[in-house]
């Protein structure tokens, strides 16, 4: 058979991920912070977009400000009741002027000059400050004294304790070691080969490091850290040597042999435990000076005066983006004759359109999705945690006409803030465990809810095993095994029933003494 070219006309279809789609996929799953910054980049890429003011969103007539020139005038309605006000308040003032003697009149000028000036030096340093006497503002962070580092607290005691040049620079370098809660994480040895010392000087550095504020820095262990607190407070002794050098007793609660290690009796070890209590594990992180940043929900839900419930997006979190018009407009005619420059302008005018529209299409998927989860989870929200759905992506998905990986994406750190609290919105999805009777299925977080209260609600002397949990639970109609409870358990850091009944006897004998 000879072999020879041909051509062929084959129509296909197939699914293209063209760079605005995958925009858009993106921008679904990016949080408030994150897409506030892709924003920005956004902007500062494309002269045609540009942020919206809030002022440009339009104001109530209840927040108009009355315009320069404009006069107050009492509407026909009042009947003239503002200039009865202003004169019943003048009379009323001259009465109690005459029997207080005293003068009611507005002492506080609107001219920002003042009249007459008491402490005329006080006025000159008011008139120096920044924006003061002149109209200007001034920001209160000028007067704000600055937070000190952990590095800094510590070299500042340096002179102080350590008088030679050498061992100053041994210290300098150990402070550069130290990581957030304050533990040292540098090998003394090769701290010693670097600076061309002895290990032992290195070591007598150290030791004189330990002493310094706060109490338990420079510590290599957990034990250390807690020895050197202990040694600070004169309550090292060897019973409590023997405690913290046996910590992994401490955490698995063998309070029996931590008796005989340390030769106390059980009041005894009880004053030790509350002793340590009350010692600093992380001395370094009182310095941390990064910022906290607070969740801002995308989702607001209130309730309703009919008892449904409104649904509505977050103003704060909602990116205002508008494409300037006007602009493009104007840069247009004279880049007509330049075919280059024209092209890159309606290439920026064909971003930014996609982009405000990938934005519009954002807010209406996720309100679409937190519906369908208020609506599903209407129970909770009236009831509380012990009345959670079971509920799946699939479930919420088939509702809205959208598929799972859309609404997993829109469920990704993005929060709603509801009566309840402010809650995730994967917080509402949870896997279903069969009811015992046949019954509608209960949801893994309300169970898990349940195990909790029961543990919190049992004394010291009736503490619940596993199988008391189960049996309990079985007869409030959940079928669960006592393998799930125990994950559940493990998973909400709550310690078995030996363990538990240990403590409560421990703190009731505690309580009691």
């Amino acid at each position: 058979m000879a072999l020879s070219a041909s051509l062929h006309l084959r129509q296909s279809q197939s699914l293209v991920m063209t760079p605005q789609l995958m925009q858009s996929i993106q921008l679904l799953q990016m949080t408030h912070f994150e897409l506030t910054q892709f924003i920005a980049q956004e902007v500062e890429k494309n002269p045609l977009l540009e942020f919206q003011a809030n002022d440009d969103l339009g104001g109530s007539p209840e927040r108009a400000e009355m315009m320069p020139g404009d006069e107050p005038r009492a509407s026909e309605e009042s009947g003239g009741q503002a200039d009865l006000y202003d004169s019943a308040t003048s009379t009323t003032g001259e009465r109690l002027g005459e029997q207080l003697d005293a003068d009611f009149a507005n002492v506080f000028q609107d001219d920002t000059t003042p009249q007459r000036a008491d402490a005329p030096e006080l006025l000159g340093q008011w008139k120096s400050m920044p924006g003061g006497g002149e109209g200007e503002d001034y920001d209160l962070d000028d007067f704000v004294a600055g937070r000190k580092s952990l590095r800094d607290t510590l070299t500042e005691q340096l002179p102080f304790a350590l008088p030679d040049a050498s061992d100053r620079l041994i210290a300098q370098h150990l402070i550069d070691q130290l990581d957030d809660a304050g533990y040292l994480q540098a090998d003394l040895r090769e701290v010693a080969d670097r600076h061309g010392a002895a290990q032992d000087d290195v070591l007598r550095v150290l030791l004189t490091l330990q002493q310094f504020d706060p109490p338990g820095i420079f510590a290599r262990s957990l034990g250390e850290c807690l020895a050197i607190q202990l040694r600070a407070r004169d309550r090292l002794d060897p019973a409590m040597e023997a405690l913290v050098a046996n910590l992994e007793l401490l955490a698995r609660r063998d309070f029996a042999s931590l008796k005989k290690i340390c030769g106390v009796d059980e009041e005894d070890l009880i004053d030790m435990l509350a002793e340590i209590r009350k010692l600093d594990p992380k001395p370094g992180t009182s310095f941390e000076t990064s910022v906290t940043e607070a969740i801002v929900p995308d989702i607001v839900v209130r309730a309703a005066p009919d008892g449904s419930w409104l649904v509505e997006l977050n103003p704060d979190a909602l990116p205002r983006v508008l494409v300037n018009q006007d602009y493009f407009a104007k840069v247009s005619r004279g880049t007509q004759k330049n075919s280059a420059d024209q092209a890159f302008l309606n290439e920026c005018l064909q971003n930014a359109n996609w982009l405000t529209r990938s934005l519009d299409q954002r807010a209406r998927t996720i309100m679409k999705v937190a519906t369908e989860i208020v609506r599903q989870q209407d129970a909770f929200l009236v009831n509380g945690i012990g009345h959670l759905r079971p509920l799946n992506l699939k479930t919420v998905a088939d509702a809205i006409k959208m598929h799972e990986s859309t609404v997993s994406r829109v469920t990704s750190n993005k929060y709603m803030l509801t009566p309840r609290g402010l809650f995730e919105l994967k917080y509402f999805f949870t896997v279903s465990i069969s009811s015992a009777e046949g019954g509608d299925s209960h949801s893994a977080e309300a169970v898990r809810h349940r195990i909790r209260t029961l543990i919190q609600e049992e004394s010291a002397d009736a503490v619940l095993s596993d199988d008391d949990i189960v049996d309990s639970l079985k007869k409030a109609g959940i079928d669960i095994a006592r393998r799930t409870v125990a994950k559940y358990r493990e998973a909400m850091n709550i310690p078995s029933s030996v363990q538990r009944r240990r403590e409560k006897r421990a703190l009731a004998k505690a309580t009691a003494s």
